[in-house]
């Protein structure tokens, strides 16, 4: 099968990224002519916080990437569709993760088809952002009717689909658009082999005696970070050893995150790291960690997931979107109530009852359920619907 993935990838940096490069890897092993058309302008600067948009790492090996499409060029829109519909592949997949690149995927998408052999299928990361604005409600509509099927990353996902689909599209029940599927986020199995607590510590110069909780990514609002925060507060007296690894880039500002620290006499407890994470590094922070902890306020799914699973670590999400669809409560972590005085309880089990080696194996048992194959499947399973 001749198959194009529209989305963001090298040189462009981050989770999404990764994403599409390794599903476009996993489509080539299976035997399909893959290649990946990425953006020449991903975001203007004013809506783009962070210190970069772009990789410091080299290209990655074995794939076709080609720099198309500018996300706020119209005409450009207008010449990825006609080059698409030329090229005329079976399918096309579009990346989809905000409201901002609807207009733009939603345009090529329509045109695209006029070739009236190329099938659209979506990858639908969020279907409505972690930070909503009024574009979603303008925009998503139009892109959710370009598409003829969808494969979303998580049951939350698929029903916020369904219900643009109600509310602004109306589709009827046989309307081909109304094909779906939930296909959970892969494992990324890239980031190399995992590393002994003791070599991971050494190698970012911490003491392997402590007991570390990993807060990793990208720093937003949604993320709970705060919450976090005042969660250790309430258990760092009796949990002496513990201590908490920030590792990623602030994409808001990082000085009410200090001043939450100093106010909460963590200041000799926390470990700050503000800067992205290159690949080759994540299996030190993910060494180091005893649990990885993702408080987050809203969310649909989360890649960090996926990396503690390939290393093998015990997780506490927070109970929303689908998050706890994937990490199992008290068998493999938390899904914690969304609350500060709820993930204090849960931290207080985790480190006081040492669970991480019970929690581990049955984490271990469930890695399976999560191969990059199951996604090319959902895929193929959608384009011929």
């Amino acid at each position: 099968m001749r198959i194009i993935i529209l989305g963001t990838a090298w040189p462009y940096r981050g989770g999404l990224a990764t994403f599409n490069e390794r599903l476009a890897k996993q489509f080539a092993m299976e035997g399909h002519d893959v290649e990946v058309w990425t953006f020449t302008r991903q975001y203007p600067n004013f809506l783009f916080p962070g210190k970069t948009q772009y990789s410091e790492e080299k290209a990655p090996e074995g794939l076709v990437i080609h720099r198309k499409l500018d996300s706020c060029n119209p005409f450009s829109w207008w010449r990825v569709g006609r080059a698409i519909r030329k090229e005329a592949p079976d399918m096309l997949i579009c990346c989809y993760w905000m409201s901002f690149m609807a207009p733009a995927f939603g345009w090529v998408s329509r045109i695209a088809q006029r070739n009236g052999k190329t099938r659209c299928v979506a990858l639908v990361h969020n279907m409505i952002p972690h930070e909503p604005s009024i574009l979603d409600k303008l925009f998503a509509p139009y892109f959710v009717k370009s598409q003829n099927g969808f494969v979303a990353l998580s049951e939350s996902v698929v029903k916020d689909i369904e219900r643009v689909e109600r509310d602004k599209v109306r589709c009827t029940a046989h309307d081909v658009r109304s094909a779906k599927t939930y296909s959970p986020h892969p494992i990324y199995d890239h980031y190399g082999e995992r590393m002994s607590k003791e070599e991971a510590c050494r190698a970012l110069n911490l003491s392997a005696s402590k007991q570390y909780m990993l807060f990793f990514g990208l720093v937003r609002a949604y993320k709970g970070l705060d919450w976090l925060l005042d969660a250790f507060a309430m258990v760092k007296d009796q949990l002496p050893a513990l201590q908490l690894i920030i590792a990623g880039e602030f994409y808001e500002d990082e000085e009410k995150y200090r001043k939450q620290i100093v106010e909460n006499g963590l200041a000799e407890r926390v470990v700050l790291k503000n800067e992205f994470i290159p690949d080759d590094d994540l299996r030190k922070y993910f060494g180091a960690a005893d649990l990885i902890v993702q408080p987050y306020k809203t969310a649909t799914q989360s890649g960090v997931t996926q990396v503690a699973f390939h290393f093998e670590k015990p997780m506490l999400v927070t109970n929303v979107g689908g998050l706890a669809e994937i990490v199992h409560d008290h068998k493999m972590g938390y899904a914690s109530q969304p609350n500060p005085q709820a993930i204090a309880e849960d931290l207080m089990d985790y480190f006081s009852n040492d669970r991480q080696q019970a929690y581990t194996q049955y984490l271990i048992q469930e890695k399976s359920k999560y191969a990059w194959s199951n996604m090319t499947q959902a895929f193929i399973k959608i384009y011929k619907q």
